[in-house]
């Protein structure tokens, strides 16, 4: 009775309990208006057509818009009032403003090589293309002098993330989508606390949705009496706005300019297998060391004066010309297992090129799928996915399927036990479609997999936090790094197939075996799944 007590009086329940009678209200309010006055009746319906249209005209996602003309055509009273507040996919213009003028005096710090283009462009025209989209739309250049290492679990990324936060010296900034008080968290607060009271610039930045039922409202002032600077983004208040749909799902650490951190790992127990909610818990990161780090610099910067509307001198973040920087020691790898058998070994060593970039709901410029599909398109012999969610618009079953029709061996890992089991459901209702064009589908069976990874041809990989969904690749605010040649793909590759030994193939009568009314559950989501 207790921890129902307090889960009924927590935060999350209050403020969604005040945004779902202000919903209440004001669709009663519509439909008691049109009931009684027939004008307002075909006003009504008038304008839930006219908007209709107007949405089928904007640019963007032709699966999002077709969501929300249903649901407006079909209960108009609701319909309207659910697309003003949470149908808009770009931010108030203030904030956008603000958004693009920090990362308009930003933008003068980050300057490419000219020479790092070059080479790429003379081995890859196809890679050239992705590095300039990036560069072009994200805004973020690829880098040559960065040694990188793949995390391949919670326990690999904790004790490498608490060995190179010993060593700031600087700052320190950490931006996380969730933090939760447990071993993780109160061990990294500890070391946290030392560097700043020893005179290092510590920056937490963490998103309130995402930490609403794990740390307390004023937790940033608990922080900042440690002498630790904090802020939250986009704070949960019981108002319903459509800035409410976007949230920081990102996952940054940057630590005196020159080391980073980012994935798919949070900093929460079960994270780390501390704690088991979902069974095995798998997720994967990556350690950068090099030229790269300015580009998550870049973006913990831009985030952060935006949220806390300062200004600030940029240039004092980067790292010294002579800073020493500890490289990862050589190792040597056999790619030589599928595909692509009979390869010599390589070494994993290799800097390659490194192009960490984020992706905003700003810009109606979905960065994040494009890159994916950017890769898929250009595989010539396979293409590997990790995803916890499998929400796929048109365009990217267009790419997967027309892949797997042409040859190239598409895999996609999926975990076996859910943690949102209606999301579970609808992302199964993918399985067919894909399985019968030639895609192979795993499911993780230790249990949950949180990974966000593509591998494809042993030269490309995306680490980063862009999950296959609706929400990712058009909502959030999201980042990744784009690897080509680098050492942690081909660690990825080998973390692939150790992986898919712990899954289970998933064949087209295992989707068959649905009994009838999950499968008509299934096509009804499918119809809203941009909205989940």
């Amino acid at each position: 009775m207790q921890k129902l007590f307090k889960f009924l009086t927590s935060r999350v329940v209050l403020v969604a309990l005040a945004i779902l009678v202000q919903l209440t209200w004001l669709s009663l309010s519509v439909w008691t208006i049109s009931q009684y006055h027939r004008l307002a009746s075909l006003c009504l319906i008038l304008a839930s057509w006219i908007l209709s249209v107007h949405i089928a005209g904007k640019p963007g996602n032709s699966s999002f818009k077709l969501s929300w003309i249903i649901l407006i055509l079909a209960v108009p009273f609701v319909g309207i009032i659910l697309y003003l507040f949470f149908g808009r996919q770009r931010l108030f213009a203030s904030a956008e403003q603000r958004h693009e003028q920090i990362f308009s005096e930003l933008r003068k710090t980050l300057v490419q090589d000219t020479q790092a283009e070059k080479e790429i462009a003379a081995q890859s025209p196809a890679v050239a293309r992705q590095v300039a989209y990036i560069r072009g739309k994200a805004g973020y250049p690829v880098y040559k002098h960065t040694d990188t290492h793949f995390l391949p679990s919670g326990e690999d990324y904790f004790p490498a993330l608490l060995a190179e936060l010993e060593k700031a010296q600087r700052f320190i900034f950490l931006e996380y989508f969730i933090i939760e008080h447990g071993y993780v968290w109160d061990t990294i607060l500890g070391i946290l606390k030392e560097k700043a009271s020893a005179g290092v610039e510590v920056r937490v930045l963490y998103d309130d949705v995402g930490c609403i039922q794990r740390l307390s409202m004023r937790y940033p002032e608990e922080l900042e009496s440690f002498g630790i600077h904090c802020h939250k983004f986009n704070p949960f208040v019981p108002v319903i706005s459509a800035i409410m749909n976007h949230r920081d799902h990102r996952k940054i650490v940057v630590i005196d300019g020159y080391v980073g951190f980012t994935g798919g790992i949070n900093l929460a127990d079960e994270y780390m297998n501390r704690v088991m909610r979902f069974g095995r818990w798998k997720d994967t990161g990556v350690l950068l060391k090099g030229e790269a780090v300015w580009n998550l610099t870049v973006m913990f910067l831009q985030m952060w004066n935006t949220v806390r509307l300062s200004e600030e001198d940029f240039e004092k973040y980067r790292p010294p010309a002579d800073a020493a920087i500890d490289v990862l020691p050589a190792e040597t790898a056999d790619d030589g297992q599928e595909p692509g058998a009979g390869k010599k070994a390589k070494d994993l060593r290799r800097a390659g090129y490194v192009q960490p970039f984020c992706d905003n709901p700003m810009d109606m410029e979905t960065v994040g799928e494009n890159v994916y599909l950017n890769m898929i398109y250009h595989a010539t012999r396979y293409v590997y996915i990790a995803t916890p969610y499998l929400l796929i618009d048109n365009e990217m079953m267009t790419a997967l399927t027309l892949a797997a029709k042409s040859g190239v061996d598409v895999r996609i890992m999926m975990p076996h036990v859910p943690d949102k089991k209606l999301i579970f459901l609808l992302s199964r209702s993918y399985y067919g479609q894909l399985l019968e064009a030639g895609v192979r589908i795993y499911e993780y069976l230790p249990g949950f997999l949180h990974s966000k990874t593509f591998l494809a041809d042993d030269e490309l990989a995306v680490i980063g936090t862009i999950n296959l969904d609706y929400r990712s690749l058009y909502l959030h605010f999201e980042c990744g790094t784009f690897l080509y040649q680098a050492a942690a793909v081909g660690e990825l590759k080998k973390d692939y197939l150790e992986t898919m030994a712990e899954c289970s193939e998933i064949d087209l009568a295992f989707c068959r075996s649905f009994p009838f009314y999950i499968r008509a559950l299934q096509r009804f989501m499918r119809l809203f799944a941009p909205l989940f």
